[in-house]
């Protein structure tokens, strides 16, 4: 028998260690000073009984006991705890904290200790039998049988706890309900025993792409239901239906037979300011879900139509991405970009436009869709690839002495893609084209979420040759500290700084200070937005380096361009 004694008193565990030897145990012995080095030996070995006691420095027995308790790790069997106090409230302290025995230090004798030691060690046996019973009772009562899934009594106690909380920490709350299509066909053609395997492994494929820290529960035959939690967005449920959707691409095989299922998805959405309750919310997820097998099974419905709406167009703009890159959807228009001092065309902006099979789609709505699914950077790839081919063929029309540029919007998810440097490098070299001709626009933003692997990138693009310029300069975040924070040569003056009108106003004041500023700064600025004669007149009498805007042209196609510029 192992046993370990914590006691800080020598005196005392030398009299503990006398009456165990008698007893005719035949035992190991170990000893502990405090709580702390007896815990450091419970994780390093396993004792049959701890004979522990009250009173130890600094930490006392029942907070070793209590820490033995909660540690999934350690491994315990019977403990006895021991005090010179005859104060029957630390004896009922001790028990009820979860000792199996107390024994006054002055009364233990061999045959006491014992005794107490068979009697504590069968006490601990049925508290563990009670408690394997009441797990597996437990178990029985909150456990699915078949799919080992919380079942539908845990799912609806977990729910109305959830829906409380969310309502009063006003969080974003979702339910994904969803059943097998056709799933009595298959029972009714190959036997229970073929849908049940097939409800198993079904279960195991989506858990296998949930978070872990979702409800997943089977309410019942082949419906099954999700419960999410503290949702930064409701976008968040989409993707997650998403990912369950692609899970169930791939065939089953039961029984040595493929089977192809698919399932319908019914979403509810609590944003924690609705008050729906629990019942209302399960009733609106029943509802999405009939709604999808009724657009054809396979699908995902929401129960708000118009966030139906916007995540399925969202979700349909980020699928389409990849399609849109393969396909050629994407293609890019050129806006010119002109010197102020002899209105000389000194080069261009690359935009990028998506015209999909529906129409076209504006970059305002698919590039933030792309930055949040990180798929901006193989389209930044891809605008650098197609911008910088083009620009290096209208050079090879024009003088040495009056090459065009290029400018290569950046944001601030490509920032993080550390290949992109040596990328751009293989692209000028490529196209035979200076890589100083290439411009990059950052955003404030871009500039304000950079750390030192994005700060390494752009670094890398200016070794390389490369100029970098701030866009949009003038909103959001316009701080001085941006300028000096990367190495600029630009400031691309926000369209939203030019007059509106004819009078002279408090713009006009704001425009003139900011390039005053600048060319102080030494940088080259670029004025946006320039639309009428005024803001032409305007560029020239602050004598900022260049202009574009729709007074000049908008963004052009290539042909447009060469047909316009460069013949």
């Amino acid at each position: 028998m192992r046993v370990l004694i914590v006691d800080d008193d020598i005196v005392d565990r030398e009299s503990v260690k006398r009456s165990l030897f008698k007893s005719s145990f035949d035992c190991t012995i170990s000893e502990a000073l405090n709580v702390d080095s007896a815990l450091a030996a419970c994780e390093q070995n396993t004792y049959d009984i701890i004979l522990l006691d009250y009173q130890l420095p600094q930490r006392n027995g029942i907070e070793l006991l209590l820490e033995l308790r909660q540690a999934p790790k350690i491994r315990y069997e019977t403990i006895v705890m021991m005090s010179n106090s005859e104060d029957e409230a630390v004896a009922l302290q001790c028990i009820q904290a979860g000792a199996q025995d107390f024994l006054l230090k002055n009364e233990i004798t061999a045959t006491k200790l014992r005794r107490t030691i068979i009697q504590a060690q069968k006490r601990f046996e049925l508290e563990r039998e009670l408690k394997d019973s009441f797990d597996r009772v437990k178990r029985l009562a909150e456990r699915d049988a078949l799919t080992n899934l919380a079942n539908r009594h845990l799912f609806d106690e977990t729910f109305k706890v959830a829906v409380s909380n969310n309502h009063r920490n006003q969080a974003c709350l979702a339910l994904i309900l969803f059943d097998l299509d056709n799933f009595k066909l298959i029972n009714d053609s190959f036997g229970h025993g073929a849908g049940d395997g097939l409800l198993i492994k079904v279960c195991k494929r989506i858990s296998a792409v949930l978070r872990g820290s979702e409800l997943f529960a089977r309410l019942g035959g082949d419906e099954f239901i999700i419960l999410l939690t503290n949702l930064h967005s409701p976008y968040d449920v989409a993707r997650i239906a998403q990912r369950i959707q692609i899970a169930m691409q791939a065939p089953f095989e039961i029984d040595g037979k493929e089977f192809n299922v698919s399932i319908s998805i019914g979403i509810s959405i609590d944003n924690g300011q609705t008050n729906h309750s629990s019942e209302e919310l399960l009733k609106y997820a029943d509802i999405a879900m009939y709604r999808s097998k009724q657009s054809g099974r396979g699908q995902i419905s929401f129960f708000e139509e118009t966030m139906q709406h916007e995540t399925q167009r969202r979700l349909a703009l980020e699928n389409g991405i990849p399609k849109a890159l393969k396909e050629n959807e994407f293609f890019l228009v050129y806006q010119p970009v002109f010197s102020v001092d002899d209105s000389q065309l000194c080069g261009f902006e690359a935009l990028i436009r998506w015209q999909s099979q529906a129409g076209l789609i504006p970059p305002d709505e698919f590039i933030p869709i792309a930055e949040q699914s990180f798929q901006i950077v193989e389209i930044g790839r891809w605008v650098a690839e197609q911008a910088i081919q083009q620009i290096s063929a209208w050079n090879k029309l024009r003088s040495k002495n009056n090459l065009l540029s290029i400018a290569i919007n950046l944001s601030p998810t490509q920032l993080n893609d550390l290949e992109f440097p040596a990328i751009v490098k293989r692209i000028c070299n490529a196209h035979q084209l200076a890589p100083s001709l290439v411009e990059f626009e950052l955003t404030e933003t871009a500039i304000l979420e950079s750390n030192s692997s994005t700060l390494a990138v752009l670094d890398q693009l200016v070794e390389l040759g490369c100029t970098l310029a701030l866009d949009d300069f003038g909103t959001g975040y316009s701080s001085i500290s941006h300028l000096n924070s990367i190495p600029l040569t630009t400031v691309k003056l926000d369209k939203s700084l030019m007059p509106l009108n004819e009078k002279r106003n408090k713009t006009d004041a704001l425009v003139t200070g900011l390039v005053q500023m600048l060319k102080i700064l030494e940088l080259d600025i670029v004025a946006e937005g320039v639309e009428t004669e005024q803001h032409k007149t305007l560029c020239q009498n602050l004598n900022v380096t260049r202009q574009q805007g729709y007074y000049f042209d908008p963004g052009l196609t290539a042909h447009a361009i060469t047909e316009r510029y460069l013949k």
